[in-house]
């Protein structure tokens, strides 16, 4: 009976305070500075001025900076996403979807953004040997994007715009290997020809 009374009493209990900040705002700021200094050169400092957050609130919402991590992680891998699909529903065909998702590449691959770099890759580089949850995350948004390259080279296939014989899962694969590629070199600050350079990848589908 006792305990009835406390658990209707815990339930009758009025629930916290919501947060007075935009969780998707305080996410692309981390997200920017992960990008930019990567994992272990980001202090709590650099991500309170960044999320615009007092330290007591970012402690408040996640655990500690892994989990500040993880949470831009997706915050990132979202957004990227969508991203990718908007570029890629310009296209009229399998083929053209894909020159347009290349194209995207290239275009955050320059200018300040790509200077900034890309989580994904520096995520795989500095974290995914020694980091098991990172490195999941890793592999599943690198499996995401080469699943959704694939679908479009047999999208392709389907309405006549890229060969029959093109391996999809081999071909989506170098592609992978090319798109991240080109955030290496967009961090790098080395300049890439968008135009040429998609020109040439597309040889792959001929």
């Amino acid at each position: 009976m006792q305990k009835s009374a406390r658990r209707s009493q815990a339930i009758a209990q009025p629930p916290g305070r919501p947060r007075e900040f935009d969780m998707d705002t305080a996410l692309d700021g981390a997200v920017r500075v992960f990008c930019e200094r990567g994992y272990h050169a980001t202090s709590i400092g650099d991500l309170t001025a960044a999320m615009r957050l007092a330290t007591g609130s970012v402690y408040k919402a996640f655990r500690d900076k892994h989990a500040v991590f993880l949470a831009a992680f997706e915050r990132y891998a979202t957004v990227r996403r969508e991203q990718t699909r908007s570029a890629a529903a310009r296209g009229v065909n399998g083929r053209e979807r894909l020159r347009h998702v290349l194209l995207s590449y290239v275009e955050h691959s320059q200018g300040s953004e790509g200077r900034r770099g890309c989580i994904v890759v520096g995520s795989a580089v500095e974290l995914s040997a020694v980091d098991p949850a990172v490195r999941a995350r890793v592999n599943a948004q690198l499996a995401t994007n080469e699943n959704f390259i694939a679908g479009l080279i047999r999208e392709g296939q389907a309405d006549g715009s890229i060969p029959r014989h093109v391996a999809a899962d081999d071909t989506a694969r170098l592609m992978i290997c090319i798109t991240q590629g080109m955030r290496v070199v967009g961090k790098a600050r080395l300049p890439l020809d968008g135009t040429r350079l998609v020109g040439v990848a597309m040889k792959l589908l001929a």
